[in-house]
């Protein structure tokens, strides 16, 4: 039994690191980040950016998408991303020549944009922190109003059983 319990520790570890392989490549690197900034450099050319309360800024190239939730993206000089940007609360930022293949969509914060910057995809924009309240907010509205109405039904029930004549 125990045999069993260490072969299926050992085949999930294989899994994990089968399935992060991608992340160690040396062509296009893929970076994950919780609350430590990702700075791509003139120079520098990576895969998927995704970062969770930071910021990325980027001056090289990005090959797949970028990708912020809490956090800010910046294109800066002729920096450029090959897939989507992607940010749920916080700012996106294109500078002079960026360069972006996909779409861009801002939900939460605000997009700002230069004059000389290629979008090849849709932008959306749902701008200003304001959107944020509500976002966070539903989840709990909806789970209150399902207590809510569990306590209605229950209630109901009750008054009928105890209004119900004896037999």
């Amino acid at each position: 039994m125990k045999n069993r319990g260490r072969l299926g520790v050992i085949i999930g570890l294989l899994l994990c690191l089968a399935s992060t392989t991608s992340a160690w490549a040396k062509d296009n690197p893929t970076y994950t980040q919780w609350g430590h900034d990702i700075t791509v450099g003139p120079d520098d050319q990576t895969g998927e950016l995704t970062c969770i309360a930071c910021t990325v800024r980027i001056r090289g190239q990005v090959a797949g998408d970028v990708t912020t939730v809490g956090g800010s993206i910046v294109i800066e000089d002729h920096g450029q991303v090959a897939g989507d940007v992607t940010s749920v609360g916080g700012n996106v930022r294109l500078d002079s020549a960026a360069k972006v293949s996909g779409d861009v969509t801002v939900v939460g914060g605000l997009l700002h944009r230069g004059p000389e910057v290629s979008i090849g995809g849709d932008v959306t924009s749902v701008g200003g922190q304001g959107w944020m309240i509500p976002i966070l907010l539903f989840p709990f509205l909806l789970i209150g109003a399902l207590v809510a109405f569990v306590v209605w039904l229950v209630q109901r029930l009750r008054r009928r059983t105890a209004s119900a004549p004896a037999v």
